[in-house]
């Protein structure tokens, strides 16, 4: 999907691409037209304006033609012509009602109406000429024009009464037509003719038709007076009935369709009639429940009735004799009536004999297998029996048609079914002959014709009919069991049973987690054990998994051996006998396949969302991982020939089938493959497009169309059955495939028909493959079989054997002629996999080599390993114990069966014997050399669990079982000297301690026992003593030593096994979720830190060391490997692409703090749509207030004085021009308080790009001109430039917003060029909250962004195209930064709180790698804030600390301790010449500076100051240039630094912390002032583009205003204070603090003489300013109801008017403070400004949407006649002043974010100036005033 959007509120009827402008669509609708623009993956809407030139109207269909033209049909009749969005004329009266059609061709448009007329149109849209079809010879009144399409000199036309003409123009009277049908209503009557090929269907349209079979023509039509419900024609094909629904029915002759006779006796529908065969009675059922009999020669005299049924009649049939008639009804029951009577008759015997004329019931004995086995809904509608072809044909509701044999009599017979009709197929019926079958559906008003090819044709009639009629129509299997089955072979019965479902997934992990930790909150204050030092690496795996899976095993060129077992992908080298591991699944393996051209596999794996990987034998990293589309698992796939393509198959209950490009991760096609299992999927070798699957019962031949996959099932015809299909292959056409069979035959197909069968093996064939001059097979019977090009003859035959090992065998076959699962050639050999798990390759000549085994199916639990040599014993349910060579030569040294499974074993300390706990209760001891019994015992009943023989001599030996005991056995004279009770479950472990005096119990009930040997007496052992006491081995999995080997989710896993290294430093661990895990011992404490592995897939059932602890042996219990790790100790590590992972759990000490990260990292961003007021208001709003009618109403014609001005205005003399429109020219601010990376240089830097609010600014650095991107509609969070040479000046830019829903106010990425502004993408994406961080791939072409989201999700897109290509959770807590490695598509790393992790993207998944720190002594996991990058995979990061982390690949290998003092915020390397740029937070100081220059390697660098005269310098954004570094800084300057002589120049100034609320404009000049929270009043120059000074106040200021001179400056503090500076000098004044809270505005009077300040104590206190600098206050206003917010004095200074919270304006006497009520006094004043947001003049700025948001601030210009407006949506508004109507029209202008808190006009009127709340941010907007 490429993109989606709302489209709208009403329905849409007609929507169509511009062909005329790329990526243009139109819609259109109830009431509405839309105009369409797809920019990226964003669909963006303009409604149509409809303006003065039209009526609103719904607009039924459009066309689009050039220049920006749109046509479109009104529901009037009139056409509407749009330019662009504008509506430019209207085609008045084209039809007299609506325009249903409009279709567009070479020579113009054609129309056509509800008016049954069509019009002809040039292109231009002048008329042509008119078609009126009503007035044709086929034309009727009511004709309605549904669709029209016109090309050249003909016109097709379809109706509402499903009718197609085509017309020729010039003979445009006379249309042809083609196709014909039955209209509205419902189409229930259908009849045959019982000599002729004619059909009879009637409909709720009051029509009865005749159909002829043979030219499928309508014949005859003939309306009636009512609904038409059911049909019938006489015997004699003479008569023809209709049942009416209002009860009535009319006969009428079929020849002239003249009525015979209309009778109504009832009073509801009649729903089924029938003629007896012998012609000489009616039948009539009705929905009363009755069946009326009339006699046809009599005129229809009514006869008999028939009343048995309690509901509405549904079907009837006469026997042949015509004596008897059956019936169904409502209820499904079936009677039976004696006729012409109507008696019913109930003895059942009397019905016995009884032969049908014909079969129409749906209940009855011989209908039976027509229902299902386990419902009884009634939804088959109409039965039709076919005596003599003993079938019969069913219709039902779900537009079936069912093909079934006659009789079937038991419940849910097979079936063939039939699609094609809509909804509820009503009728079905048999033509006369049996050639045909007629079916007519019920909504969909049709009626299908079927031809009926019986069994003894089928065959030739599908090679003639043509190939894709799919094999009977798609008919598809049924739902009932097969009866007729062969058993399955054992082996494959098995493996159906198998489900591979897991309780928990390793998916499931990280939610789990979260979840167990939420309740374990503040449990774990004890500081958590570090992770060991040592670590693993797998070294060898013995298995191969053949016993549940076929054709896994290849060669790769090179002649390496490529198989799986375990989670583990294996690459074997037969000549050095070493194995290489693809370790990235982590759950069993199920299938395997070679790419056909390169040595590349694809793997498939169990899972909730389980994942194919596709991986380079050579270098074994993922090329791409396929997720999303299976569940539970995949159990097959396969390569195309050409390698593009990969098809796979699940283990879901439909077995989907999907089709995947994998290199790009696409899946192409998907199809729901069976319902039974399938075991392999085989691609075309020759048809791309072409594939089979084949598996239980079935083999299915696939062709891919558009996005799924169309199926036919093998036809095997006579030949066979369905047979269980094992294996598949295509032989040398692209028609010929080849199967093998579970009862040992290699069926031959030809497209989808069996050809024939050959018998090649005992028992299933389990593997073939294809050779250039013929194929090999393999079966059950142990024999691999080589054959000719068409199996004709078989070549050769090897039976693997004993015998026939040659002597280089790695090892000892266990069983002669075992099960061969996989056969592969190359190099001359054929390789093998049995079913045992071993891996063999036969010579040809015939000796056989085995090379690799494992056990076999059961479960392996026993694990020893021998006191002194690297061997080890294991033995398992498979009845079998081994014995293994650890060292380099890798093989079973020797093996024996035994009579039961065992579940462990033991070696004794000196070596020479091994004892083996079996599954029945006995144990044996065995010679370890030979494995020749010594002794035997059986004393138990359950499986002995664990075996130990006591340490130094072994004298004991200690066995344990599943019923609790503890047997104690004196080895010398084998008796049983002790039994330990005690235990309330099984035993799981047993230890010994050093003496071989005590044991150590684990059980099943999690105890911890001890037992004192000999005799097995309980001890108590305090926890304390447990760890002083020196054991021999532990293995025990309880007590303090070992608590923190319990996960975070223990209730869900069990950890089943340990192993103490002999130095007691590490331990052990195996689980049941496959991790093998080292921890620390003693590992003290919950949640100890540790190192895990994956690579078996499900539970690790043992581990243990080698007597050296060199390597660790680990079991897999069901997966039955045997692996063997490499113990690598602290101080060796040479580099290795695989590591383990690091501790799950997040470490809990913090990662340090800094403010400013804090701030950054728990900032929520609001969408401006839902912001709030930002002062706390109350009371009603302005335009929901009550108006008083005031007293000063005169008559519009007055003798009194005119009204005075409302404003004093000064340009008086000048004709007074309106503004018309806002263009914003200037903005002072950056936003660098949250965000990062967001400073850049463009065009060898002269341009920078940088952002603030929703802007994108492009600043000329040498003319500080400013041009802007203003495309987005709300915050811009990040920024980035694009660096390669093909997308130069192309910018990303990532804003907030609220859900992910792709709707206007989702989050969004655009990617636009910075130089014209043109936009050209956008990325609507599912981050929601807000982007905030994007970054460009090396070609540019790739775009990676990052999520505010709870996930933080991390998504890649091509941007060009707006495709997502992978998206996954990026991380719990916050991600700063993500960027793609300079030179890479497909590395990036993302860094955050805590975190930073190394990403990789395959296809389209994304793998990660946590950085693992514990490399280092002592690092620990800081924040990490900001990422640069080296040559040689060396990635940097800066913390939080100020340290720089240094690591190689994802290895954590140096730190640059205080790289600087504070958070390093920001990095830059470029490729040019690697160096890379620091930026962080510092004082600055001599030597130290806030940014630095580092080498390459980060080892030396040089520190520049910033002399920006702050305290602490902050920078949040670095970038270099030619020789320049760009610097961004927390307090919202950019600083261009010189890299060789170290100067500043300050390019951006910007208020620090907002909201700015203070805000005034020179009474002459083009300068403002602003004052902000910050505690500075800025002074800005709109000409030079500057800031020409700041006051530093040292409180948060929050207004400021100018004397009327422009000489003094009076500023209002947060606090209370207010201070009045002299511009010239900048000293104060004067200064005075009377009120505590919070000044809001402050004014000078007219004439200098007064101060009014007011605050928000709901007071305005006035100063007398010719008293001098005391500033004392002369009187205040009394009674302001609420705090102020702005104040005006009129214009002689006798006045002032305050604005308050409560949504009130008063007006004050100056300075006495007295309120003014007389409201004809109030309209008197002229006032000198007007600022307030409250008063009948400005009523129209209140918005409708103003439930929560405010207007906050208003300005009339000087001029007097406009004024603008700023509110809490971040909106700028342009008004006439006055505007005292309600939501009075307006221009708005988008930039700021949330809250515009200050607005003024320059003077002149030349600018506007705009203060933002959240955004500190001024922008100054040039004022384009109207023409005289």
């Amino acid at each position: 999907m490429l993109s989606m959007a709302p489209g709208h509120t009403d329905r849409i009827f007609d929507i169509s691409w511009d062909l005329y402008q790329p990526n243009k669509l139109v819609s259109c609708g109830v009431k509405h037209i839309k105009f369409w623009n797809l920019c990226g993956n964003a669909l963006t809407p303009k409604r149509g304006v409809f303006g003065k030139t039209g009526d609103l109207q719904t607009i039924l269909c459009l066309a689009c033609a050039r220049d920006e033209l749109t046509y479109s049909g009104a529901l009037n009749g009139d056409i509407y012509v749009w330019k662009g969005i504008n509506l430019i004329r209207t085609i008045q009266g084209a039809h007299t009602a609506g325009i249903f059609s409009m279709n567009a061709c070479e020579e113009g448009f054609a129309t056509g109406g509800r008016d049954g007329c069509i019009r002809l149109w040039d292109l231009t849209f002048k008329p042509i000429t008119v078609i009126d079809l009503r007035e044709t010879d086929q034309g009727y009144k009511g004709l309605s024009v549904r669709s029209v399409c016109w090309r050249g000199d003909h016109i097709l036309v379809g109706t509402q009464d499903s009718e197609i003409f085509e017309i020729v123009v010039h003979e445009r009277n006379k249309p042809f037509l083609i196709m014909q049908g039955h209209c509205e209503g419902e189409l229930w009557a259908l009849a045959v003719h019982p000599t002729k090929p004619l059909a009879v269907t009637g409909s709720d349209d009051r029509s009865v038709r005749i159909w002829s079979l043979i030219d499928h023509a309508l014949i005859a039509r003939c309306n009636m007076e009512e609904p038409i419900r059911c049909a019938a024609v006489n015997v004699d094909g003479i008569h023809l009935a209709l049942g009416m629904k209002d009860g009535s029915f009319t006969v009428l002759r079929v020849r002239d369709m003249t009525e015979v006779v209309h009778i109504k006796d009832r009073k509801e529908a009649i729903h089924e009639l029938k003629y007896s065969p012998d012609g000489t009675y009616l039948a009539v059922g009705c929905n009363d429940s009755s069946v009326d009999i009339y006699g046809v020669a009599q005129r229809y005299k009514k006869f008999g009735e028939c009343v048995g049924s309690l509901s509405f009649i549904t079907h009837l049939d006469w026997s042949s004799d015509s004596r008897y008639l059956q019936t169904n009804d409502g209820n499904g029951k079936r009677l039976f009536y004696r006729m012409p009577g109507g008696k019913e008759v109930t003895n059942k015997e009397e019905i016995k004999g009884v032969h049908w004329a014909s079969w129409t019931c749906v209940s009855g004995l011989e209908v039976n297998g027509i229902w299902p086995k386990y419902s009884d809904i009634n939804d088959i509608n109409s039965v039709d029996g076919n005596y003599i072809g003993q079938v019969l044909v069913t219709a039902d509701d779900y537009g079936i048609i069912k093909l079934f044999r006659y009789p079937c009599l038991r419940k849910g017979a097979k079936f063939k079914k039939y699609i094609g009709h809509s909804a509820h197929v009503t009728n079905i019926r048999w033509s006369h002959d049996y050639q045909w079958v007629i079916s007519i559906g019920g909504a969909d008003h049709s009626v299908f014709q079927w031809k009926f090819i019986p069994e003894r044709k089928l065959k030739d009639a599908l090679h003639i009919a043509p190939q894709e009629s799919l094999a009977d129509s798609n008919s598809d299997e049924s739902d009932s069991d097969l009866s007729d089955v062969p058993e399955l072979d054992s082996e494959i019965e098995q493996e159906t049973q198998l489900t591979y479902r897991r309780q928990v997934y390793k998916e499931d992990l990280p939610q789990l987690k979260e979840q167990y930790k939420e309740r374990q909150k503040g449990g774990t204050s004890k500081r958590r054990e570090r992770a060991p030092g040592n670590s693993l690496r797998l070294h060898f795996v013995h298995g191969y998994r053949g016993y549940d899976c076929r054709s896994n095993l290849f060669y790769t060129q090179i002649g390496e051996i490529v198989y799986h077992v375990a989670a583990v992908g294996v690459i074997y080298n037969r000549q050095q006998n070493t194995q290489r591991f693809y370790l990235g699944h982590d759950d069993d393996i199920l299938c395997l396949a070679l790419h056909p051209l390169k040595d590349y596999v694809a793997t498939g794996q169990v899972g909730r969302d389980p994942s194919i990987h596709i991986w380079d034998t050579e270098t074994i990293k993922p090329l791409s991982v396929l997720k999303g589309c299976h569940q539970y698992g995949v159990c097959a796939v396969d390569f195309s020939a050409d390698g593009k393509r990969l098809a796979s198959v699940g283990i879901d209950d439909s077995h989907t089938i999907v089709l995947w490009d994998w290199k790009k991760g696409e899946k192409l096609s998907v199809a729901r493959g069976s319902k039974d299992k399938i075991f392999v999927v085989k691609m075309n070798p020759y048809v791309p497009d072409k594939l089979i699957t084949a598996g239980i019962k079935h083999v299915k031949f696939w062709r891919r169309a558009g996005g799924g996959l169309i199926g036919r099932k093998g036809y095997v015809g006579t030949l066979g059955k369905n047979d269980t299909m094992m294996c598949a292959v295509y032989g040398w056409t692209e028609e010929m495939a080849f199967s093998g069979t579970s009862t040992g035959d290699v069926c031959i197909w030809r497209d989808v028909f069996l050809v024939k069968t050959v018998k090649a093996h005992d028992g299933p064939v389990f593997s073939m493959h294809a050779l250039e001059k013929g194929f090999v097979t393999g079966g059950k019977d142990g024999v691999v079989a080589l054959w000719d090009d068409s199996f004709e003859r078989c070549l050769k035959t090897y039976a693997i054997k004993r015998a026939a090992l040659a002597p280089g065998s790695k090892g000892l076959l266990l069983e002669d002629n075992p099960s061969i699962r996989a056969i592969s050639l190359g190099h001359g050999h054929i390789l093998v996999g049995t079913k045992n798990g071993e891996i063999l390759e036969v010579d040809k000549s015939g000796p056989i080599t085995l090379l690799v085994q494992g056990h076999m199916e059961g479960e392996v639990w026993g694990l020893a390993t021998h006191p002194y040599l690297p061997i080890c014993a294991t033995v398992s349910d498979d009845k079998t114990l081994r014995i293994w060579d650890l060292s380099p030569s890798h093989c079973m040294l020797a093996v024996r069966k035994l009579k039961k499974g065992g579940r462990c074993c033991c070696f004794s300390p000196d070596g020479k014997a091994l004892a083996v706990g079996l599954n029945d209760g006995s144990f044996l001891m065995a010679n370890a050399d030979t494995l020749e019994d010594l002794v035997s015992f059986h004393h138990r009943k359950d499986i002995i669990s664990d075996i130990r023989f006591s340490p130094g001599s072994g004298k004991y030996l200690a066995v344990a079982s599943h019923d609790s005991f503890i047997d104690i056995y004196n080895v010398m004279s084998s008796k049983r000297v002790g039994i330990c009770k005690g235990a309330t479950s099984y035993i799981t472990h047993v230890d010994w301690d050093i003496r071989g005096k005590l044991l150590q119990v684990n059980t099943g009930a999690k105890e911890q026992l001890f037992f004192e040997a000999p005799r097995g007496k309980k001890q108590t052992i305090p926890s304390v003593e447990v760890e002083k006491i020196c054991w021999a081995s532990w293995t025990s999995v309880l007590g303090l030593c070992c608590e923190g080997i319990w996960p975070v989710i223990g209730e869900v896993t069990d950890i089943t096994a340990s192993c103490l290294t002999s130095d007691k430093m590490v331990l052990a661990t195996g689980d049941d979720l496959g991790f093998v895990k080292l921890f620390r011992y003693p590992a003290k404490g919950k949640f100890g830190k540790f190192k895990r592995y994956v690579a078996h897939s499900t539970h690790v059932t043992n581990v243990r060391w080698t007597y050296d602890d060199s390597m660790l042996v680990t079991l897999g219990g069901a997966d039955m490997s045997l692996m063997v790790w490499t113990n690598e100790m602290e101080g060796y590590r040479e580099k290795r692409p695989c590591d383990s992972e690091e501790s799950d759990t997040d470490s809990e000490e913090d990662g340090g703090y800094d403010s400013d990260v804090t701030r950054e990292n728990e900032i929520s961003y609001t969408i401006r749509a839902l912001s709030t007021n930002i002062r706390p208001m109350f009371g009603v709003k302005p335009h929901l207030q009550q108006k008083e009618p005031s007293v000063d109403e005169r008559p519009p014609v007055s003798r009194a004085p005119p009204r005075p001005e409302k404003l004093q205005t000064n340009n008086v003399g000048k004709k007074k021009r309106p503004i018309e429109d806002l263009v914003l020219e200037l903005v002072f601010g950056y936003r660098g308080r949250d965000c990062r990376n967001n400073v850049h240089y463009l065009n060898d830097g002269d341009d920078i790009i940088y952002h603030t609010a929703s802007i994108g600014i492009l600043h000329n650095v040498a003319t500080g001109t400013q041009s802007f991107y203003q495309e987005h509609n709300d915050d811009i969070l990040c920024l980035t430039v694009n660096q390669h040479p093909k997308f130069i000046n192309v910018v990303a830019t990532g804003q907030v917003g609220d859900l992910a829903d792709m709707s206007a106010t989702a989050p969004s990425i655009h990617i636009w060029d910075a130089m014209n502004k043109q936009t050209l993408s956008i990325l609507r994406c599912y981050h929601s909250k807000g982007v905030c961080s994007v970054s460009f791939s090396a070609t540019g072409k790739l775009l990676l962004s990052v999520g505010l989201d709870p996930e933080h999700t991390i998504t890649i897109w091509r941007w060009q195209e707006g495709a997502k290509i992978a998206s996954r959770a990026g991380h719990n807590r916050r991600i700063f930064v993500a960027e793609f490695r300079p030179d890479s598509d497909s590395q990036f790393v993302s860094v955050g709180v805590k975190h930073v992790k190394f990403w990789t993207l395959a296809g389209r998944a994304l793998l990660s790698k946590k950085g693992l720190v514990s490399t280092l002594e002592d690092a620990r996991m800081q924040t990490m804030l900001a990422v640069a990058f080296g040559a040689n995979n060396l990635t940097f990061t800066g913390t939080i600390s100020g340290d720089v982390c240094v690591w190689k690949d994802h290895i954590l290998c140096r730190t640059v301790a205080r790289a600087h003092n504070g958070p390093v915020f920001a990095m830059f390397t470029t490729l040019r010449d690697g160096l890379i740029v620091t930026g962080g937070k510092e004082r600055p100081s001599r030597e130290g500076g806030a940014v630095k220059l580092w080498d390459q390697e980060l080892r030396r660098c040089r520190a520049f100051r910033l002399d920006t005269g702050q305290a602490t310098d902050c920078v949040r954004s670095v970038c270099r240039g030619k020789g320049k570094i760009l610097v961004g800084t927390r307090s919202a300057e950019i600083i261009e630094v010189g890299e060789k002589n170290a100067a500043c120049n300050i390019l951006v100034n910007g208020h620090v912390d907002g909201p700015i609320w203070g805000l005034v404009t020179h009474p002459s000049r083009d300068f403002f002032l602003s004052a902000a929270e910050d505690g500075t009043v800025r002074l800005w120059d709109i000409a030079d583009k500057k800031m020409l000074n700041k006051v530093n106040l040292g409180h948060a200021a929050r207004t400021v205003c100018y004397s009327p001179e422009g000489d003094m400056v009076a500023i209002g503090m947060k606090n209370g204070e207010f201070i009045i500076l002299l511009v010239s000098s900048l000293k104060i004044w004067g200064k005075k603090r009377d009120r505590r809270c919070s000044i809001h505005d402050i004014r000078f009077s007219p004439d200098s003489r007064f101060l009014a300040v007011g605050s928000s104590e709901n007071s305005v206190d006035f100063y007398d300013l010719t008293l001098g600098p005391t500033l004392s206050r002369i009187s205040y206003c009394r009674d302001i109801p609420s705090f102020v917010i702005q104040m005006d004095f009129s214009a002689d200074s006798r006045y002032l008017q305050v604005s308050t919270g409560c949504y009130k304006r008063h007006v004050y006497e100056v300075p006495s403070g007295k309120p003014v009520l007389d409201q004809a006094t109030m309209d008197r004043i002229t006032w000198a400004t007007w600022t307030s947001i409250l008063g009948d003049e400005v009523l129209g700025i209140w918005s409708r949407h103003a439930e929560k948001a405010n207007v906050n601030c208003a300005c009339v210009s000087h001029s007097g006649i406009s004024l603008v407006t700023g509110d809490d949506f971040g909106m700028v508004k342009l008004f006439d002043f006055p505007c005292p109507e309600k939501f009075a029209k307006h221009k708005r202008f988008l930039g700021h974010s949330p809250h515009v808190t200050n607005i003024r006009f320059t003077s002149g009127d030349r600018h506007v100036v705009s203060a933002g709340g959240d955004d500190c941010s001024l922008f100054v907007w040039k004022c384009v005033h109207m023409p005289h």
